[in-house]
């Protein structure tokens, strides 16, 4: 026990002495965490002045409106320009969408409502980079067309009722129960204008301020909009992500360098002399997972220590399953070294190929972007990738503030995939060069 002791001990001063090397992988993973973290925003930000143009070929009375209302949502920015410039400003980025109403849109839209007419189409150009806005600038655009040509229909600021009845009674593909019924509708609706008058009632003249074009059909119901998070009194904090996620990354790549490390020892000779020793293949080897899984945890927690210090990283979940998360994620790093020093050749073809293996671990556990980004196949593939676990379980025990149980399978298959890994290592690995 001493001997394995004096080669742990051997190994963390040999890679705590190179200070350089200590402050670039601890420097590194933070300083990209941060900009990935400010990156995609913390939490409590919603999507918000997207900018947009509006071109207006139309030049009615209801399309001036519609476009009033857009420019009114918080949720964008609307700048007026023509079609062509519009969508020029589209492709170079500097908008992410072009809404374009044709002409005559004013005029079709009301009997559109109803079917009875072709519908007019609206042109939205939008970035093909920035695919998330369009379902937001799609159902806005929706939203106010909709209230507007409502009122524009039931007011008479529009079509008037008698066009509209007269169009619906000579659609002759329309059923005849259905034609009655809207004809009705548009009986009972001219009646109720009739009887009203701008300034009855005090009440009127209120709901007339309100709404200056008349009744519409708005939107049937109001959303609240919640986190859902296991801390009600928290929100979510990007920081949290990309510091598990350059975590995970360079910590691996640090393990690779151990692993270098170790076919330099080989080509040196350095591990015919222990074998001399009365050390056993299982101590030597063991030896070098339990130097390297300190290393890895030491680096892991001064990293996290800054992310709770500056970008106030919580561990919002249970700390005891942070923990095991950490030494669970450390003893992967270790055995995953070992394994790369098993089976490489030469310290130089070792490297490139096993740092494109730790960028594929990387890339496919979600380090760079959260899984659920993924397609459906890929999110149920990288299942089978050990850095998905280690990258869930930190996120759970973090931002998500899920119990102890959440950490109990991303810990049981990291360990899984440690034995695995260190079992083919020791069984694998070459001693003479």
């Amino acid at each position: 026990m001493n001997a394995f002791i004096a080669l742990v001990r051997k190994d963390l001063v040999l890679y705590f002495s190179n200070r350089r090397s200590v402050i670039m992988s601890i420097a590194a993973p933070i300083l990209i965490a941060a900009f990935f973290g400010s990156l995609f925003g913390s939490g409590g930000d919603k999507p918000a002045n997207i900018p947009i143009a509006i071109t207006d070929l139309d030049h009615s009375d209801l399309s001036a409106k519609i476009v009033a209302a857009m420019r009114a949502d918080s949720a964008l920015t609307v700048s007026d320009t023509n079609e062509a410039d519009a969508l020029a400003q589209v492709k170079a980025g500097t908008l992410r969408a072009s809404v374009t109403l044709p002409a005559g849109f004013g005029a079709k839209a009301g009997n559109a409502l109803f079917g009875s007419a072709d519908k007019p189409e609206i042109v939205l150009h939008y970035d093909p980079s920035q695919s998330m806005v369009l379902p937001l600038v799609r159902g806005l655009l929706a939203q106010h067309v909709m209230e507007n040509v409502s009122q524009s229909m039931l007011s008479g600021a529009g079509p008037m009722m008698k066009d509209m009845r007269e169009q619906v009674l000579k659609n002759g593909q329309m059923p005849a129960d259905q034609r009655n019924e809207l004809t009705t509708m548009f009986d009972s609706i001219a009646k109720v204008q009739e009887r009203s008058t701008p300034a009855s009632t005090a009440a009127s003249a209120a709901s007339s301020a309100a709404a200056p074009g008349g009744p519409s059909f708005s939107v049937p119901f109001s959303t609240r909009e919640v986190e859902a998070s296991s801390q009600p009194e928290t929100h979510y904090n990007s920081y949290a992500h990309s510091f598990a996620g350059m975590g995970v990354q360079f910590i691996l790549l640090m393990g690779v360098d151990m692993a270098v490390g170790l076919l330099l020892m080989r080509r040196l000779g350095l591990w015919k002399r222990l074998r001399a020793a009365p050390l056993s293949r299982s101590k030597l080897l063991g030896s070098r997972i339990a130097s390297t899984a300190l290393i890895a945890l030491i680096v892991f927690v001064v990293i996290y220590a800054v992310a709770m210090a500056a970008f106030k990283v919580r561990v919002e979940g249970s700390v005891i399953g942070f923990v095991a998360v950490l030494i669970a994620f450390a003893l992967l790093t270790a055995s995953f070294g070992l394994l790369i020093a098993a089976l490489g050749k030469t310290p130089e073809a070792t490297r490139g190929l096993a740092i494109l293996a730790t960028l594929l671990l990387v890339m496919l556990g979600g380090a760079w972007v959260p899984s659920f980004i993924f397609p459906a196949w890929l999110q149920k593939l990288s299942l089978f990738v050990p850095t998905r676990w280690a990258i869930d379980g930190l996120d759970a025990m973090t931002w998500r503030g899920l119990p102890l149980e959440a950490a109990v399978m991303p810990v049981l298959a990291m360990l899984a995939f440690s034995a695995v890994f260190a079992g083919l290592a020791i069984a694998r690995f070459q001693w003479e060069e």
